[in-house]
């Protein structure tokens, strides 16, 4: 089976408390120095690091990151990350905030294998997904550029801007909009009532040099 979930671990600040790998490598390594630079509010974001993709789910103090192939996109590994987070949390809950390092890691990294195998293959995966509604569309989702977080601290490269943002900034321009139109269509009633004025004006101009001031030459 080829696994597009290839790396995954649960964790409490830096401290990792399950993981689970399908290849060797230095995947551990790059993950810790992401924990390390994770704000400390809940959070989504995504990390780039040559053909593959770190997402991480930050949620009631803990950390679910995956590690996928960039082709995989986003939707299906944060997928993978809410259904984990969900089960882990129902099993551990608040056990999970004094437990040691890898404390959860024989019974929970089985977990995430499983789990990883059935979002890497499994049609029915994005099916559910998407039934979800799209639920990581409509929340933070940042991509950064990995070696930029390793090489320059806190000097992060930020790709995708919050969704929220853009949301309000198409709501104030449908408002503007309208708000445009609005007055234009005033402006132009007034520009009828004014040439409305000045053509009764000259109207009147006219008939009262034919008829005079007082309209008796038209009695």
């Amino acid at each position: 089976m080829a696994h597009k979930l290839l790396y995954s671990l649960v964790a409490r600040g830096t401290t990792v408390l399950a993981e689970q790998s399908f290849i060797t490598g230095n995947a551990p390594q790059i993950a810790l120095r992401i924990l390390e630079k994770l704000p400390q509010e809940d959070t989504r974001i995504s990390y780039a690091q040559d053909q593959h993709m770190y997402h991480v789910l930050v949620t009631e103090g803990v950390t679910f990151l995956t590690m996928a192939e960039e082709g995989l996109g986003r939707r299906l590994p944060f997928a993978f990350l809410e259904d984990v987070a969900g089960r882990f949390m129902a099993a551990y809950g608040a056990a999970c905030r004094e437990a040691v390092a890898y404390e959860f890691n024989t019974e929970f990294s089985a977990v995430l294998a499983q789990r990883a195998d059935f979002y890497s293959s499994d049609p029915a995966a994005d099916t559910i997904n998407r039934v979800r509604g799209e639920i990581s569309q409509v929340k933070d989702v940042m991509i950064e550029n990995i070696a930029k977080v390793l090489d320059r601290g806190e000097k992060l490269d930020l790709l995708v801007n919050k969704t929220e943002l853009l949301q309000g900034e198409a709501f104030a321009f449908r408002r503007e909009a309208s708000r445009a139109r609005r007055l234009m269509w005033w402006k132009n009633v007034k520009m009828w009532f004014v040439m409305a004025g000045c053509v009764a004006a000259v109207v009147l101009v006219l008939v009262m040099m034919m008829c005079g001031v007082t309209f008796k030459k038209c009695g």
